[in-house]
């Protein structure tokens, strides 16, 4: 297999179709290719903008590959370098659980599935744990149960499937965009209008590829609505926003690129003086540690019976406390 590998991008394929492969979906060609690399894992990479063709990037995981393509594959994470997670008895805040699926309220620090770097005590290690060999096979060995992933310092609401048909039913729950998901965020400034919608494009960054970014001409379309809940003065807000598409850090890159980041975001986090400023008085706000992000509710049709279901997880002490400082600013 060609590949073309750098000390930058370790996991950069350079992969031409061959004679024998032309015809083929580039997502089932993607796995055979790269048999560390799902099919799951492959149409990710094609949502997520990661897959580029002759004439850019490719996002849909139907089109046909023809034999002479040339296509560029960045994979930031290498399956085939991880050892297959093992069982560890860590402690689980379970907020619902039956035959099919378990709701689990995800701490902040929590990686969902092991990745180079985390290959212990994550999320996917717990439920191994939990629930023995009672998860979905659907997301590879890396990623049994996994239908939907949080941010490792995102705290909340996170569903995994016990069997393959429920982990079908969900996935087929977010592609049909039936399936709530609300999150409360501390944002530095105070979203205007109040109430509305972000929309765009999402999609890696063409000038650091392990950054999201709002793409003009490529990306995943994504839309996320927004509700202010309160404000203190002119620094920060807290809102609510529900997710109608799931891209990768979706609400944190939608909320950076209409200037409102999350407190505490490492990554998309930069905000004016004078906001950091401004809140002066609420120090906690200044060196919060973690994007100030909570998934608090999730809704769904259960997978088996089709009944609805509705979670909800309170805010962690860390986000409770944040609120808390930042109520001490004055309003202007």
């Amino acid at each position: 297999m060609p590949e073309t590998m750098t000390e930058d991008n370790p996991y950069h394929y350079e992969i031409t179709v061959t004679d024998d492969q032309a015809g083929a979906r580039i997502d089932r060609w993607i796995s055979s290719v790269l048999p560390a690399v799902s099919r799951t894992r492959a149409k990710a990479l094609l949502e997520e903008g990661s897959v580029f063709g002759p004439h850019g990037p490719v996002t849909d995981p139907a089109r046909r590959v023809a034999a002479g393509q040339s296509y560029r594959i960045v994979v930031l994470e290498s399956p085939s370098a991880i050892p297959e997670p093992e069982p560890e008895p860590i402690p689980l805040r379970i907020v619902f659980e039956d035959a099919h699926i378990i709701v689990i309220d995800k701490p902040a620090g929590m990686v969902v599935h092991p990745a180079p770097g985390s290959e212990e005590r994550t999320l996917v290690n717990a439920l191994l744990a939990h629930c023995g060999n009672a998860l979905s096979t659907i997301g590879g060995a890396l990623r049994p149960g996994i239908v939907h992933r949080l941010d490792k310092d995102t705290s909340g609401l996170l569903i995994a499937a016990k069997t393959d048909q429920a982990h079908t039913s969900l996935a087929e729950q977010l592609a049909a965009r039936t399936m709530t998901r609300q999150y409360r965020a501390v944002v530095w400034g105070v979203p205007s209008p109040r109430v509305g919608s972000i929309e765009g494009n999402i999609g890696r960054s063409s000038a650091d590829r392990k950054r999201m970014a709002v793409l003009r001409t490529s990306g995943r379309p994504a839309r996320t609505h927004y509700r202010v809940l309160q404000s203190f003065g002119t620094a920060a807000a807290e809102v609510e926003c529900r997710l109608e598409t799931g891209r990768t850090h979706q609400i944190r890159v939608h909320l950076a690129s209409r200037g409102y980041p999350l407190i505490g975001d490492q990554t998309y986090g930069r905000t004016s003086p004078a906001r950091r400023a401004a809140a002066a008085r609420a120090k906690s706000a200044l060196d919060f540690p973690r994007q100030a992000l909570h998934a608090a509710r999730l809704e769904l049709l259960h997978p088996s019976d089709g009944r609805p279901l509705s979670f909800a997880a309170d805010m962690p002490k860390d986000l409770q406390e944040l609120i808390c400082d930042l109520g001490h600013i004055r309003p202007d």
